[in-house]
């Protein structure tokens, strides 16, 4: 029979044994455990002791310089602010960035602080030139070659230094010349005399103060000439000297005093150009109107003017046509298309004085006898009375109605039925021009009116009867509109202004067909 193990066999009886073998398990365990500890903390601060041996420099580098370097870039970009580029002392932008970069060589920061510094320095140079520092320039310049900026922006700022330069020793020369221009009283007849020549200098040095003063020496000398060409009613000459002493220096003392010489000028040619056709002084009106518009060209009153005298100048052309002096009729004629009379009022011109000549080529047929006289002039009277009957007031040439009665009046200037058919037109082309209208024949109420106007130009009625013939031509294009017919509606629009440019009406349709044009071509 197999033996049980003692301590199984005795366990029972002896407890206290027991307890003495559990103690000593756990005393073992741990001990063995503190040992176990122990190895790991003894590997660890190998480990340590042999990272602080390798990296001893690198962290004291951290612990020591970190701090520094930051102070350093803080202390640059203060001194790049403040426009300190440089010193001699080490306080400047480039010495800080630098002295960052001995530290660390790959400190990005102070690589991009050089870069700034560098542009700065370059516009710098810029600045220096264009204030006359050409020392202080090419200083700046050095500076920022030395901090390597772009090349061909460098190059460009030496070129216009050297030019500088090289310009610098000849102002000495330019003043002389200038001074004496304007001791001379050449002030600015061309590139030799005073003006430009000083602005030759002020372009190089625009602080130069000799320049500056005999600029505005000569320009107070130019103005004064300009107010005294204004005086004596030379508008051209008076507006060319100020734009030309505007060009030179825009904010000079005189120059508004010499603005207003020229609109009190203005102003008083306007009303000498008022007298003069309330005078029947066309030729002056004409000069003083056309005076005032080429200084001034969309003053109200000298376009008013200008077309005022244009219509007297065609009255004038016709009643010269009638006591047949053509070249007189003609010149007028030339003179009112000068002023911008319309195209229709130039064609009736030219109407009556062809007539004229045909009249005057009838007296000089040979001589009639009284019954070859008498026979043309009943064909004459007939033909003004049918002529009349059909509407043919003026037109077509040669077979109108006023054609007829001219050459009756050649015939027989003071037989009685001439200057009854005479006074019979008159009133005639006046209803026809009234039936018309009131009929909205529009057409023929204009031929008619047309008629009335050849018969008597100067006619108190006839303003008032454009005005109501430009009014119904607009009242009928814009019913016409309102159908649809755009193109009768432009037509309406042209006689309308033909008429009577300045109607009331007429912007506001003028709109209108454009809206109307612009909806259908979106459609």
């Amino acid at each position: 029979m197999e033996r049980e193990p003692l301590h199984r066999r005795h366990g029972a009886d002896h407890p206290a044994l027991d307890r003495v073998r559990r103690e000593g398990r756990w005393w073992w365990l741990q001990a063995r455990h503190a040992r176990r500890v122990w190895r790991w903390a003894l590997l660890a601060a190998v480990v340590v002791f042999v990272a602080l041996v390798l990296l001893r420099k690198p962290l004291a580098d951290w612990f020591w310089d970190e701090p520094q370097i930051e102070q350093l870039l803080a202390e640059g970009d203060r001194a790049l602010a403040t426009g300190r580029l440089t010193a001699a002392d080490g306080s400047g932008a480039r010495e800080r960035y630098q002295a960052v970069l001995a530290l660390d060589g790959d400190r990005m920061q102070a690589r991009q602080g050089l870069a700034r510094t560098g542009a700065a320095a370059l516009q710098q140079a810029r600045d220096r030139l264009q204030a006359g520092d050409l020392e202080g320039s090419a200083q700046a310049l050095a500076l920022a070659r030395e901090l390597q900026v772009p090349q061909g922006q460098a190059d460009g700022v030496a070129r216009d230094l050297q030019a500088r330069r090289s310009a610098g020793a000849g102002i000495g020369a330019l003043l002389a010349q200038a001074r004496n221009a304007f001791a001379a009283g050449r002030l600015d007849e061309g590139d030799s005399s005073a003006l430009p020549l000083f602005q030759r200098i002020l372009a190089l040095q625009p602080d130069h103060l000799p320049a500056l003063e005999g600029r505005e020496d000569a320009l107070s000398d130019l103005l004064q000439q300009a107010r005294a060409r204004a005086a004596r009613g030379e508008l051209a000459d008076a507006a060319a000297i100020l734009q030309r002493a505007r060009q030179f220096d825009a904010g000079h003392a005189d120059l508004p005093a010499s603005q207003e010489a020229l609109a009190q000028a203005i102003d008083q040619r306007l009303r000498q150009g008022q007298r003069a056709l309330k005078q029947q002084r066309l030729e002056m009106a004409a000069d003083a109107f056309e005076a005032v518009l080429t200084v001034a060209s969309d003053d109200a009153t000298a376009l008013r003017g200008r077309e005022q005298t244009a219509q007297a100048l065609l009255a004038r052309s016709q009643r010269q046509a009638a006591d047949f002096r053509f070249e007189a009729a003609a010149e007028d004629r030339a003179r009112a298309a000068a002023l911008g009379a319309s195209q229709a009022a130039l064609q009736q011109a030219s109407q009556r004085i062809q007539r004229a000549q045909q009249a005057q080529q009838s007296l000089q047929h040979p001589v009639l006898s009284a019954a070859q006289r008498e026979q043309q002039l009943r064909d004459r009277l007939r033909q003004i009375d049918r002529a009349a009957r059909d509407g043919q007031w003026i037109s077509p040439p040669g077979h109108s109605a006023f054609d007829a009665l001219r050459e009756a009046q050649a015939l027989a200037p003071r037989d009685p039925r001439v200057k009854a058919a005479a006074a019979r037109l008159l009133p005639a082309s006046q209803r026809c021009f009234d039936d018309n209208l009131r009929q909205n024949r529009v057409q023929a109420a204009g031929a008619c009116l047309q008629a009335w106007q050849t018969l008597a130009p100067t006619a108190p009625g006839i303003p008032s009867a454009r005005v109501r013939l430009a009014q119904r031509w607009l009242a009928i294009g814009s019913e016409r509109l309102g159908r649809g017919d755009v193109a009768f509606a432009e037509s309406a629009v042209a006689q309308a202004r033909r008429l009577q440019p300045d109607l009331a009406e007429l912007p506001a349709f003028e709109q209108r067909l454009r809206q109307v044009g612009a909806d259908a071509w979106r459609r």
